[in-house]
């Protein structure tokens, strides 16, 4: 009898952004806009670095990973999402539940590494001039992007397997619009010690690590600008990774308040906006600003259009 109590819940109440009455309309015309734009931007920028033989260099290279995952991040969250704004609330089995995490794992673990590795693109072409057809070799690039990859996986699998092992049995709703590891932690009624210490861990060689990675290694890039005699000099050396400082701080800044210091339960409002902000307006940053401050797509953009016209 317990053994049955306690495999009783197998679905999840998700409670979404709640009755929004005459807003749900509006706001589902224009969050589909968002994400149509995002991925469409996303998938753009993966195409121009691949066509244009002037895109081919390692920046561009992680460029187009990073959209490729943002693109994947959206499809597994926005469309349940933009469903739960006409219905209300929305139902979900714990085992797909479960899988959307996982999903939402890989491409996330994925950019805070990716990010990293655009970091030391720029580290190693500002700092080590010399070096650097040396250091970032297509084979490199290769070789960092599948090691991102296999660590999203990897490190996804060992959490989904945790989770999939818990029991669920008591209260069933979500008060978010989608599954999230620290709500769908707190209903289990197994012991969640262990995945809450695994998943804590594995937040360091994730999180913390490239944070502090990307920290240090802009630090010296600073130093290397600040040395240039010329203000032009310093000017357009410091333009070539200014696009990737200003993502690597929305993503970093956004994941922090979510997950390092998420907000408290009396702010589950709070915790909606930023959860909204990270899923829907961060991937629409990414190529947005790499397209309106870097010349290299810009000209590869224009290009384009004169050529289709």
């Amino acid at each position: 009898m317990l053994e049955r109590n306690r495999t009783l819940v197998t679905e999840f109440l998700l409670l979404g952004f709640g009755n929004l009455h005459e807003l749900r309309i509006l706001l589902f015309i224009l969050f589909l806009f968002i994400h149509i734009t995002a991925v469409t931007g996303n998938f753009l920028v993966i195409v121009l670095v691949f066509v244009n033989q002037s895109l081919h260099f390692p920046m561009y290279f992680f460029l187009s990973q990073l959209s490729l995952c943002e693109i994947l991040f959206t499809a597994n969250i926005v469309p349940n999402m933009l469903w739960l704004i006409l219905l209300g609330s929305g139902k979900v089995s714990v085992s797909r539940c479960i899988c959307q995490l996982y999903f939402l794992g890989v491409p996330t673990v994925n950019q805070c590494l990716l990010l990293a590795a655009m970091s030391f693109d720029r580290y190693s072409a500002i700092c080590k001039p010399l070096h650097y057809t040396i250091i970032m070799t297509f084979g490199h690039q290769v070789q960092i992007v599948l090691s991102c990859w296999l660590v999203g996986f990897t490190f996804s699998l060992v959490i989904y397997i945790l989770l999939d092992k818990l029991d669920f049995c008591g209260p069933n709703i979500i008060n978010h619009f989608y599954c999230d590891i620290a709500p769908v932690i707190e209903l289990s009624c197994s012991d969640t010690s262990l995945v809450m210490l695994v998943t804590s861990l594995l937040s360091f060689p994730v999180l913390i690590f490239p944070f502090i990675f990307i920290s240090a290694t802009y630090i010296s890039i600073l130093q290397a600008i600040l040395k240039i005699p010329s203000a032009t000099g310093r000017q357009k050396t410091f333009s070539t990774c200014s696009s990737h400082l200003t993502i690597a701080c929305l993503y970093y800044g956004t994941l922090s308040f979510l997950y390092i210091f998420p907000p408290s339960d009396n702010s589950l409002n709070v915790n909606k906006g930023l959860s909204l902000l990270y899923t829907l307006l961060t991937p629409l940053f990414n190529p947005l600003i790499y397209s309106l401050r870097n010349h290299d797509i810009r000209r590869a953009i224009k290009k384009h259009i004169k050529k289709w016209s």
